[in-house]
């Protein structure tokens, strides 16, 4: 290693303290290496441009996008939150366990966190305020099950992470599953002690026809994760098309089935894609040019040989990397961890000989707790924002639903079956 290493890490700290978008902050510390060291920009460029035309599978991303945002904006959530209710029926903090199963329901559509938490998010406050529940619990809820988003398939961060590992994406989707419906029942236990606590309210009573009735509406919108699943287990779609698919599929039903949006909504649809699309291909571009400078500075093997004179065992190796990331998510942003941080430490992985689907599994469940720890967690801010909640009542109420994920994460690390029995299935 050189000298020239402190400079993309010092403009990158810079870009946290200015508040610049850490995209143009990763950029311009790369570029500021190339010049100090005296390499041909030529090189960064090549690196990038090879690194976008060769990952394939991020073709995925904006597909994915596009599908959460027609989701939002054809009022799918509707037909979903009811579907939920009439599940659940009357229980003590019915609403609570709602919250939970809908959004379990809508990660199978759409793979992101934020999604959740702003689409779904909005509905599920609405209705938590108008029964009386308290409202920062109402919010830390509501910000604690977006979190299943990403773990459930499909998932936008699984697509990024197989970029980085080489893991197979089909794997990973059904390697989450599992642990979706872990995160479910440790927070609908948390959700039962709460509102036997707080006496919250019981939920309607739904007869077998409202039940019949919120299903039948809401069943175009459950086809969409079994055509999306089925079409990448079966091997019919890689997916990146289902993705194509899925994208495809949730049109089809906004416009011609709820017919719930119109065709002028699509341009903002397709513009919000755009932009989201473009915050994170501007990431994952300068993402290429940092890795390229840490294999020529051979950070990787230097990290290797220091971490494995301290840590003896696959276990202690994955304790250690939990606590790496858990306090990285409380400062940093997801997008900095997963491709600036985690390709440090790939190489440690391969070398404890730790399945990469389990790992990778493990390690987006890890860093989406971080998008509840304060001070910089985007779904408290999301939340909070949705919800008119101030963020300090909201930050001490999601606090003991982090520690509540936290116990989850621990059962998917050192239970690896919880991830591998479902991802084994396909070959």
């Amino acid at each position: 290693m050189t000298w020239y290493l402190v400079i993309p890490f010092v403009f990158l700290i810079f870009a946290f303290i200015i508040r610049m978008p850490i995209g143009f902050g990763m950029l311009i510390g790369s570029i500021a290496y190339f010049l100090a060291k005296g390499t041909s920009m030529s090189t960064m460029v090549n690196t990038i441009c090879y690194g976008l035309t060769n990952s394939y599978i991020l073709i995925a991303l904006p597909l994915f996008i596009f599908t959460a945002n027609v989701m939002n904006s054809a009022q799918v959530t509707d037909k979903i939150f009811d579907f939920a209710r009439a599940i659940i029926g009357r229980k003590h903090g019915a609403t609570g366990y709602v919250n939970i199963l809908a959004s379990l329901i809508f990660a199978g559509m759409t793979g992101s966190a934020l999604a959740d938490a702003s689409g779904l998010g909005k509905l599920e406050i609405e209705q938590m305020k108008k029964e009386g529940y308290d409202l920062p619990f109402t919010c830390a809820i509501t910000a604690a099950t977006a979190v299943i988003g990403p773990i459930f398939p499909p998932s936008i961060p699984f697509v990024i992470y197989a970029m980085i590992s080489g893991a197979s994406v089909g794997k990973l989707f059904l390697g989450g599953m599992m642990p979706a419906f872990i995160l479910c029942i440790v927070m609908g236990i948390y959700v039962y002690f709460i509102s036997k606590k707080r006496n919250y309210p019981v939920g309607p009573k739904i007869s077998f026809r409202n039940f019949a009735v919120s299903t039948f509406k809401a069943l175009p919108a459950l086809f969409t994760p079994v055509i999306l699943l089925s079409g990448i287990y079966t091997g019919v779609m890689t997916p990146t098309e289902a993705g194509a698919v899925a994208a495809a599929y949730t049109l089809i039903i906004a416009f011609f089935v709820y017919r719930t949006m119109k065709l002028k909504a699509l341009a903002g649809i397709v513009l919000d894609t755009l932009r989201t699309t473009g915050t994170i291909f501007l990431v994952i571009s300068a993402a290429f040019a940092f890795s390229y400078i840490v294999t020529v500075e051979q950070v990787s093997p230097a990290i290797v040989t220091a971490l494995t004179s301290v840590v003896h065992s696959p276990w202690q190796f994955l304790f250690f990397v939990n606590i790496l990331f858990l306090i990285l998510g409380c400062f940093v942003d997801v997008n900095v961890s997963q491709l600036v941080v985690l390709p440090l430490i790939m190489p440690l992985v391969h070398f404890y000989n730790i399945n990469l689907v389990h790992f990778g599994v493990m390690i987006v469940l890890n860093m989406m707790i971080g998008l509840l720890t304060p001070p910089f967690g985007m779904l408290l801010f999301v939340t909070a924002n949705v919800g008119k909640c101030p963020l300090k009542d909201l930050i001490r109420e999601v606090m003991p639903l982090v520690g509540v994920e936290i116990v989850a994460l621990a059962i998917i690390t050192y239970v690896p079956q919880s991830v591998l029995l479902m991802a084994n299935l396909m070959k």
